[in-house]
């Protein structure tokens, strides 16, 4: 499903990624498109970046070809936590095996740390030339990131968004810590897609990450025709009060995709914790009077099969919400970064994906 939406001379493209409906091949072959135009600079912020052989075989060749060329090459990527994470005191489990992986590349790297997550995944080329762009959304770069998970790629043509990206990388890569990075003063862009104009807002966590909740949250709570929803989880506070008040008055419909099986989990974890225990029934209500479709993926485990709805993804009328960021009190805490693209012609491509998504799932019973 890794077909590019956009027409010739955009300088926004978006890409959608599903279950079974493309090669782990075909994903590293767009990556590798993407960094093979990379002349001075390339740097990479990834959670989550382990490859079998023939994948990395083919994404590290074009990492050498471009650092032969004189390409400085930097990669920065969530410090491995311990075996057992100290939930109680908010620290997220993260997958075993990137460090090495890094490691094993060969280019300079640092291991961020801090209690939350380093959750970003994008890749900056040359900020400081006017053929800046930028590869982000939801996408890991793992092989179940690639042929097991929904989630959606977008590629950015712009030296000032780019330059916004390079400046967080560099809070990252001196620090060595989540700290307060995404402090980089990212103003809006004007990009195109479909031949058309996409205004883009691009924030940064834990810097932004009350405002991005709040954002998101008004963007929902102002719709006027539409709210689609394709998210793995929904347990942000702000976000259920709007949801849910939109479903209340009727006042425009709500619709979409998330994934059940994480859900449930969080719903579990939430019986703990009692300032949460509004959010139970508030979920409850959300997805019976949406209806929205809930993926059945395999519980997680570091070595179970990784099958998620990872997509983080709203439309909010003729605006995508989309990115690292998932919809979460954590999100805010984490290393994120998150768009708001108000383009009704990317609206509706994101909303055929979702069209996708319901059609393939509403199988599933």
């Amino acid at each position: 499903m890794i077909v590019p939406v956009r027409a010739e001379g955009d300088t926004l493209a978006a890409y959608f990624l599903a279950e079974g409906e493309q090669t782990g091949e075909q994903v590293a072959n767009r990556l590798v498109a993407f960094i093979a135009e990379a002349r001075q600079t390339l740097d990479i912020a990834v959670y989550d970046f382990r490859l079998s052989d023939p994948l990395k075989a083919i994404v590290a060749g074009a990492l050498e070809e471009r650092a032969r060329a004189g390409v400085r090459i930097r990669i920065a990527y969530d410090g491995d936590k311990p075996e057992q994470p100290a939930l109680a005191s908010g620290m997220d489990p993260a997958p075993p095996g990137t460090g090495a992986f890094v490691q094993s590349l060969g280019y300079p790297y640092r291991r961020i740390g801090g209690i939350k997550l380093m959750h970003h995944k994008y890749l900056v080329r040359d900020a400081e030339l006017p053929a800046a762009a930028v590869w982000t959304g939801s996408t890991n770069l793992t092989d179940d990131s690639w042929t097991l998970e929904e989630n959606n790629i977008v590629t950015l043509a712009s030296q000032p968004l780019a330059g916004a990206y390079a400046r967080d990388f560099e809070q990252l890569w001196q620090a060595g810590d989540i700290g307060v990075s995404g402090d980089v003063g990212a103003d809006p862009a004007d990009l195109t897609f479909g031949g058309a104009p996409a205004h883009v807002q691009l924030e940064f966590s834990p810097a932004c990450g009350p405002a991005i909740d709040y954002a998101v949250a008004q963007r929902v709570a102002s719709a006027r025709r539409r709210v689609r929803v394709c998210s793995m989880l929904l347990n942000s506070s702000a976000l259920l009060a709007a949801l849910s008040d939109l479903l209340r008055t009727g006042r425009v419909p709500v619709d979409g995709i998330y994934d059940r099986t994480q859900m449930q989990e969080v719903l579990r974890q939430w019986q703990d914790v009692p300032h949460n225990h509004w959010k139970i029934g508030a979920v409850g209500e959300i997805v019976d009077a949406a209806g929205l479709m809930g993926k059945h993926s395999t519980p997680y485990s570091p070595t179970s099969r990784h099958d998620f709805m990872h997509d983080k993804v709203l439309v909010v009328d003729d605006t995508v919400i989309t990115g690292s960021y998932n919809f979460s009190h954590s999100a805010e805490l984490n290393a994120e970064n998150i768009l708001l693209i108000d383009s009704p012609a990317l609206a509706e491509a994101y909303s055929a994906y979702i069209d996708h998504l319901l059609a393939k799932y509403g199988r599933q019973g």
